[in-house]
């Protein structure tokens, strides 16, 4: 009969993968023990990787061929819906469907076997996190108590009634506490990404401002949007941006100068800049162009994450985050959504340090000129090349950022996706530097474009003239004019806006775990 069939199957299933406990026994000999006592561990202990016995490779080949349902060496759609099936384990199509976009490497619509050890691999570790994160108590076990403190952590309040019905769902032996094998069996090849907890712990463009506001914006969890923790996040983001600017301003300013005024006749160097904007306008004029910059933050933050996540409806399917290509288109548009909104704020703040000593009163008055004597176009010079480096920022960038942290996560990440203080510091500032090189090049032709109508009697000059004149006159070297206070404001930029976002996060009530 078919009743009897499931049961035999499913241990088979279950079995696959490793039957360790949480933690690995301290050496070989209690391994043994541990093996010969308990005939539920199969393989070798492990402590959190899939067991990498002699016969894992054959398990993992039997689950593979019981899965290949058309026998074709791959596993489709189609292949996981029966096979699951026939294995007593239900999935939607469109979970089935991402789990194979998740470990098709080679994009030819199926998993093939090292393609499906490799998700499978993956997959585990993943859910090993996250049932750590979980077991507050730290024994093995999960439950009502500990979902309703985790959920609570994130902010949301559920009763034990509803805390017992979620035991309930994965709790195939009646005690009211989920171990690890029932959880990785319930989740067994079910589609994980982003996690919860990777998406608390690894915030990136929320928490690091180097000046440049080109980042694809941090996901949220459910949690955090349902309870306002995104809008607290948000303006914590916000503040320690202004912080971080002011602080960096006086390289910032250097930067922009080195930018459209140095040259091969006219060398720049950093201390010689500095005496010369001392000189100039005494130790004040340093700041100069900051205040708009402070002010841009606010407009830009808030049109990007609206933005993007109208966008994401659109790009996304029904999942709750997006794969990192369809963050990197919808980053991009709502990056340069948000961009074109303020791009007028850019071009004063590019003019206002440039200025002279009494050329301008202030801000609005540096508008009223510029409106006056060039007009409306004036406001969108530059605008070209800003766009086209929002693509080489925000893609360098991210797809570092998410390197490393799936680097970490794979090697390091053992009892909880937290990366510490130093390795999120270290993660930010690579990713920043690299987005920022490969884009640099058209931020410089941005800023001349944006000052050449305040220089007396310069002609009209398109990006792409530009960009030749600059090769023609200087070479290669001439688009990297300014490169390097660029690069000194990077580390403490993104130090000082992770110390007032830390702080801050604490005044406005975000749970900092």
């Amino acid at each position: 009969s078919r009743r009897p069939a499931a049961p035999a199957r499913r241990p088979m299933v279950s079995s696959v993968l490793c039957r360790c406990v949480a933690s690995p026994p301290p050496d070989a000999a209690a391994a043994a023990s541990s093996s010969a006592s308990s005939p539920a561990s199969v393989g070798d202990p492990c402590g959190g990787a899939i067991c990498g016995g002699p016969d894992h490779r054959l398990r993992l080949w039997s689950l593979f061929q019981t899965l290949d349902v058309n026998r074709d060496g791959g596993l489709c759609v189609n292949d996981l819906a029966v096979g699951l099936r026939r294995l007593g384990l239900h999935r939607t199509e469109g979970e089935l469907r991402k789990i194979v976009q998740a470990g098709d490497k080679d994009l030819d619509g199926q998993l093939d076997f090292e393609e499906f050890v490799h998700y499978l691999q993956d997959h585990e570790k993943k859910l090993r996190l996250v049932f750590k994160s979980l077991d507050k108590k730290n024994d093995g076990r999960i439950d009502a108590q500990e979902i309703m403190q985790s959920l609570r952590d994130l902010g949301v309040k559920i009763s034990e009634q509803q805390a017992e019905k979620i035991l309930k769902s994965m709790d195939k032996n009646g005690t009211m506490t989920i171990d690890w094998n029932e959880w990785r069996d319930y989740h067994l090849l079910h589609p994980v990404e982003n996690i919860p907890e990777i998406i608390l712990y690894w915030k990136h463009s929320t928490i690091f401002d180097v000046g440049e506001n080109l980042t694809v914006p941090d996901e949220f969890t459910v949690e955090e949007r349902q309870t306002g923790m995104w809008w607290r996040h948000l303006v914590a983001g916000g503040g320690a941006g202004a912080v971080s600017r002011t602080c960096t301003a006086p390289l910032d300013r250097l930067k922009v100068l080195m930018q459209v005024h140095a040259s091969r006749s006219n060398n720049m160097c950093i201390v010689g800049g500095f005496t010369q904007m001392i000189r100039e306008g005494g130790a004040k004029s340093l700041w100069r162009g900051n205040g708009i910059n402070v002010l841009k933050i606010a407009p830009e933050s808030a049109i990007k994450f609206m933005a993007y996540e109208q966008i994401k409806r659109l790009v996304g399917s029904d999942q709750e985050t997006l794969r990192i290509h369809e963050r990197l288109v919808a980053g991009s548009l709502a990056g340069a959504i948000a961009q074109s909104s303020i791009y007028p704020m850019e071009v004063l703040k590019t003019r206002m340090a440039l200025r002279k000593t009494g050329q301008y009163s202030g801000m609005l008055d540096c508008a009223r000129r510029i409106l006056a004597r060039e007009g409306v176009a004036a406001f969108y010079k530059g605008y070209v090349p800003n766009m086209l480096g929002i693509i080489p920022y925000a893609g360098i960038d991210l797809a570092v950022y998410e390197t490393l942290k799936n680097a970490w996560l794979q090697r390091y990440a053992v009892n909880s996706a937290d990366p510490g203080v130093f390795v999120l510091l270290a993660c930010g500032t690579i990713s920043s530097t690299c987005g920022q090189l490969a884009s640099y090049p058209l931020a410089l032709v941005r800023t001349r474009m944006q000052a050449q109508a305040s220089i007396e009697g310069a002609p009209e000059v398109t990006m792409s003239s530009l960009f030749r004149q600059i090769l023609r006159t200087e070479g290669a070297f001439g688009l990297y004019r300014g490169l390097a206070p660029n690069f000194m404001k990077v580390i403490p930029a993104v130090s000082i806006s992770y110390v007032v976002y830390e702080n801050l996060k604490v005044t406005l009530g975000v749970q900092s775990r």
